[in-house]
């Protein structure tokens, strides 16, 4: 029986995850995922700094285990019938490579230096240097080179690789080039990694690299110049104009087959930043807004050029030509931290039990062990059911900055906070006010988009969140006063980077036609309830006042 599979796979912050999916239907017929050995152990990261760094040799070991551990699940031969692999990654991940395209944590002299691996999306060791990048790029010789991003956050290719330069002299004397995570894997699965001519995809080029047809490409060398003469340096190797990620880069190696465990013909094609793949595996299209809901959130549209001229959307998303679906201009805004808030939460509750039931000597420290694990692992969903069974709702208010804010008006240096707190308050109303908190900074992300003229028919969520809190579901469906649809995707990312394989290696025209055979539907649809809406319109106003108070409170401290 003739069997064709394609491979996706999806770079996490934690992880890496491969689905093995039959071509024909997008059905899953093989997946396993795997931890980074390194960054489980918490190394080359300082969080007190907010640098978090990971070694190429997490990925290449985690990728490896992965998909021969999703073509073992496949089934026997599953790697003869692969036809074809796509890839997502998180980013802007940079890394700083030579001129063979090796990134320098492989080189013996740099293997244990954090400068010379790759820089986590979430490193934001480059503040400062994102400060004079804005400076220099909003007007250079009459340009706004950020007119279609907004403000460059540190998060982002220039700003980190500036950083990184002047951070650490003998890794700026080494560094031919940085390449993105997202291009390094199809360029070293084809056997290309010479920055000058390897793949380099449209997602990353045009978010975070500010690559665009307006400018004829990146920002001059005379405007890199200006910022610092290294950067000018850095692009004078980018010499490769990006691809989509339905772009066939090539066929694998030998080497990287028998690594995997697939045969010698198989395809790679392009890739993209991950939450670009989960909207595609999603099913994103023009109205369609699909949200991807994690440890922070990232809001995708899809527009044709010529119906977003004249608009100016620089504050409430960034945009980049062919970065979701090839032939149109990607729109993407996001939060600094979701997933993230409860994560705090919980850590702040456990800090008591962990340090107290670590410290008694009434239990033997096997029991300690499985208590405060049970503790953990039970906790959020008990304080969940306590907050649905709640009778009354929060009007505390809490601003959900905590890790500054990105859209709209991205402003790093924003904090969160809260406000009406009483001597009533309890463990349970401050957990539905953080809720509250995350709910309405989407909210506020689907307001600046319909200001600003953009139709939304339609809203998507993928990923964990989506699936396990009917309470947090039910919230955004009530302060949005829109159905929210839960799609059936486990792993919508990699189900995304599968799509992108399928169209390189030819099953598909394009993503669209991909999208229409691949797609695996909604678990389920959270409909508005209109007895909220005055609720929750009365909360929002209040997070929006709180907000623009505490604003002015950073802006009091910054001497602005």
């Amino acid at each position: 029986m003739k069997k064709d599979y394609v491979i996706g796979i999806d770079f996490g912050s934690d992880s890496v995850r491969a689905v093995v999916v039959d071509v024909t239907n997008g059905a899953t017929v093989g997946s396993d995922f795997c931890e980074y050995e390194r960054w489980m152990k918490k190394l080359y990261c300082d969080p007190s700094r907010n640098m978090f760094r990971q070694h190429p040799l997490d990925y290449l070991e985690a990728f490896v285990k992965c998909v021969r551990g999703a073509l073992k699940d496949a089934g026997e031969d599953a790697g003869s019938f692969v036809r074809g692999i796509g890839v997502d990654t998180t980013g802007s991940t940079p890394c700083p490579v030579d001129k063979d395209g090796t990134p320098l944590a492989l080189l013996p002299e740099f293997a244990e230096n954090p400068n010379a691996m790759f820089y986590l999306w979430k490193d934001h060791t480059a503040i400062e240097e994102a400060k004079e990048i804005n400076a220099v790029f909003s007007n250079f010789g009459g340009e706004d080179y950020l007119r279609f991003q907004g403000t460059y956050a540190s998060e982002w290719w220039w700003a980190k690789i500036l950083h990184g330069s002047r951070a650490d002299e003998r890794v700026k004397e080494k560094a031919y080039a940085w390449v993105e995570h997202c291009d390094w894997i199809p360029a070293l699965l084809t056997g290309n990694t010479d920055p000058n001519t390897m793949y380099r995809c449209s997602c990353a080029a045009g978010h975070k690299a500010l690559w665009h047809s307006d400018f004829g490409g990146l920002p001059t060398m005379k405007c890199l110049n200006e910022v610092d003469p290294y950067l000018a340096y850095v692009a004078k190797h980018y010499a490769k104009v990006p691809q989509v990620s339905t772009h066939q880069v090539g066929v694998i190696t030998k080497e990287w087959a028998e690594r995997l465990g697939i045969n010698e013909q198989v395809i790679v094609g392009g890739s993209s930043l991950d939450a670009h793949a989960g909207a595609v595996g999603a099913g994103v299209r023009p109205n369609v807004l699909v949200k991807v809901i994690g440890t922070s959130t990232v809001d995708m549209l899809v527009h044709k050029r010529e119906s977003l001229r004249g608009r100016d959307l620089h504050d409430s998303c960034g945009q980049a030509e062919n970065s979701i679906l090839p032939g149109y201009v990607g729109m993407e805004a996001s939060q600094a931290a979701f997933g993230d808030l409860c994560t705090w939460y919980r850590n702040l509750l456990m800090w008591p039990a962990g340090t107290l039931i670590n410290e008694t000597e009434l239990i033997e420290d096997s029991t300690k062990k499985a208590l405060i694990k049970e503790i953990r692992e039970r906790m959020l969903d008990r304080i969940t059911q306590e907050a649905l069974n709640a009778e009354e709702d929060s009007e505390l208010t809490v601003i959900d900055w905590f890790n500054g804010r990105r859209y709209p008006m991205i402003n790093e240096t924003v904090k969160g906070g809260m406000y009406g707190l009483t001597l009533g308050t309890d463990a349970v109303e401050l957990f539905k006010g953080i809720l509250q908190a995350a709910v309405f900074g989407s909210r506020r992300i689907i307001d600046s988009f319909v200001s600003r003229g953009i139709q939304i028919d339609e809203i998507i969520t993928v990923g964990g969140i989506p699936k396990k809190s009917p309470l947090i579901m039910q919230m955004l469906a009530d302060a949005m006063k829109r159905p929210i649809k839960v799609s059936n995707l486990t792993q919508a990312c990699a189900q995304g980077s599968a799509m992108y394989a399928a169209v390189a290696a030819g099953f598909y025209q394009d993503l669209e036609e991909a999208q229409a055979h691949m797609n695996v539907g909604f678990m389920k649809i959270y409909m508005p309830e209109e007895k909220n809406f005055e609720k929750y319109d009365r909360l929002y106003c209040q997070y929006l006042k709180v907000g623009r108070h505490f604003e002015e409170i950073q802006a009091a401290r910054n001497g602005g």
